[in-house]
């Protein structure tokens, strides 16, 4: 593992549409749209920790993905013009991967964790040490031999995202001097984000159009600025250029988002649920073979808006279409005793 793989991708060596994303990042926390009661609690922390001229304590965000957390991340490093180091908990096998991430930082330096709950356990038993006492124990050599020689490290902020935080091992969890949850967007919160984004690409973008493609992004910031760019491709390939509100529902239709802002994948995991299964319950592992997705994807990139949305259901048995799902995908729910009302009535 080396500096390149912790450090931020470079625009040169980015693929384009990484690149695309990582521009219309807002720089500062006054730039970042929605999350009010997070950026002010995270204000004040920043704020304090510039008075005392020392490095903030630890930050943990958790929340849906595409909410900003990595953004919020880049922010923390740039508002205390401290350098940024970006891994992941997949990406540390071993606890020596940790200790020569740990033994490089500078002073002051912000290390980014994105899915820290996914940290192998020796790795996180080390993140402990280093997090409270800013020292790292090296082990050198083997079996009964081996020598714990402790290395001090200089103080460093670490910013961990999470998009299930329940998984977090408390003793983890309490050395966070902050924890923040990241919510979904309102429809004005994203209309801001699809307009500066515009602005930052731009474009010229009619209210009537920044509407529609709000309103069809499932409460993300990353979905609306990945549907801006798609309505940007239809529109300078097959439109007149400009982005109306004509050209945001055909692009978005060429796409298959919905108006409700469900994809080709959803639909099938609404289809297979009120088709195959009869509008369940049926077990989540059982729903994602149906679908041919993995389980984490479904559970983790699905299931939370259908849910948000009254698409979905999670009850003790299973899985189970809500009454809206069997309207949306203009099918009758099922009636007489098995039907979705009395079905309901049992969870």
């Amino acid at each position: 593992m080396n500096d390149e793989d912790l450090s931020l991708t470079s625009a040169e060596s980015a693929p384009p549409e990484r690149t695309a994303e990582a521009a219309l990042r807002p720089r500062r926390l006054e730039e970042f749209v929605g999350q009010k009661v997070v950026r002010d609690q995270l204000s004040l922390v920043l704020d304090a920790a510039l008075a005392r001229g020392r490095a903030p304590e630890h930050v943990l965000l958790s929340g849906p993905p595409g909410l900003g957390k990595t953004t919020l991340a880049m922010i923390i490093a740039a508002e205390l013009g401290a350098p940024l180091r970006i891994t992941s908990g997949p990406a540390i096998q071993h606890a020596g991967d940790l200790a020569a991430i740990l033994s490089s930082l500078e002073e002051g330096e912000v290390l980014f964790l994105d899915e820290i709950h996914r940290l192998a356990r020796p790795a996180e038993e080390m993140l402990y040490i280093a997090m409270e006492d800013f020292r790292v124990d090296v082990i050198v050599g083997k079996g009964v031999g081996a020598t714990s020689i402790p290395l001090d490290l200089p103080p460093f902020t670490v910013v961990g995202a999470t998009t299930r935080a329940g998984l977090l091992p408390a003793p983890l969890r309490d050395r966070f001097g902050f924890i923040g949850h990241l919510d979904f967007y309102d429809a004005e919160e994203l209309r801001e984000v699809v307009r500066r984004s515009a602005a930052r690409l731009e474009i010229e973008l009619e209210d009537a159009a920044s509407i529609e493609i709000a309103s069809r992004s499932r409460g993300t910031p990353r979905i609306a600025n990945r549907l801006l760019r798609r309505v940007r491709d239809w529109a300078q390939v097959r439109g007149t250029g400009r982005l109306d509100l004509d050209a945001a529902k055909e692009a978005l239709r060429v796409y298959e988002v919905d108006e409700r802002g469900l994809d080709r994948l959803d639909r099938a995991v609404l289809s297979a649920l009120c088709g195959r299964f009869a509008g369940g319950p049926v077990g989540l592992s059982t729903l994602a073979v149906a679908v041919g997705e993995e389980v984490e994807t479904v559970e983790t990139m699905i299931e939370p808006y259908l849910v948000r949305e009254g698409f979905l259901l999670r009850t003790p048995r299973g899985r189970a279409a809500a009454p809206a799902a069997w309207t949306h995908l203009g099918l009758a729910p099922p009636e007489g005793p098995e039907g979705v009302a009395p079905m309901l009535g049992r969870f």
